[in-house]
């Protein structure tokens, strides 16, 4: 515990001296320069899946599988994401590498059509911990289980669970497998 305050302490102060700010691992929005690199041109190249059906069951049946997603608002970029059918994922997005790029979570089902994910990452300077992120996501997936959208709510908080920013964005997302 003392190293962890003593380390903490430390990001602070080095912070406060440098003059730099905090990036979020999946995505800081106060930051432009860590936002998503691919969502300017993409889709770069066709991710979609064959014509096979994925309409079979609710909601969470058809999130099950790995998909392409777009954010916009609080978040801006594209990534990867895989939804497992234990009620898990974990996220690859598209932002510089000293940001974090992967974040992690748990999903359900909250009725046919709607799935809830909360999602955790950690927030970086330099590539330094400076806190924690913390995303949560209503998803409604279509009939076909090819799309779909929903609305985020982003947290950044320091390592003392004080709360430096709250903003809202969308995701819009295309499965690419199963095929």
């Amino acid at each position: 515990m003392i190293k962890y305050a003593f380390t903490s302490a430390a990001v602070v102060a080095a912070l406060s001296l440098t003059g730099l700010s905090a990036h979020a691992s999946c995505a800081d929005p106060r930051v432009p320069s860590q936002q998503g690199l691919l969502h300017q041109t993409a889709p770069l190249f066709n991710l979609r899946s064959n014509d096979e059906e994925h309409s079979e069951g609710n909601a969470a049946r058809r999130i099950v599988g790995t998909w392409l997603v777009t954010y916009t608002g609080a978040l801006t970029g594209q990534a990867f994401i895989q939804w497992h059918s234990d009620g898990t994922e974990w996220e690859n997005i598209d932002f510089p590498i000293l940001g974090g790029t992967i974040c992690m979570g748990d999903w359900k089902a909250i009725d046919e059509h709607h799935v809830r994910r909360s999602h955790v990452a950690w927030t970086y300077a330099n590539g330094n911990p400076t806190g924690v992120l913390t995303e949560t996501e209503t998803d409604e997936v279509s009939r076909d289980g090819r799309s779909y959208r929903g609305t985020n709510d982003v947290k950044i908080f320091d390592f003392e669970g004080n709360l430096l920013l709250e903003e809202a964005g969308t995701a819009v997302a295309t499965r690419i497998s199963p095929p």
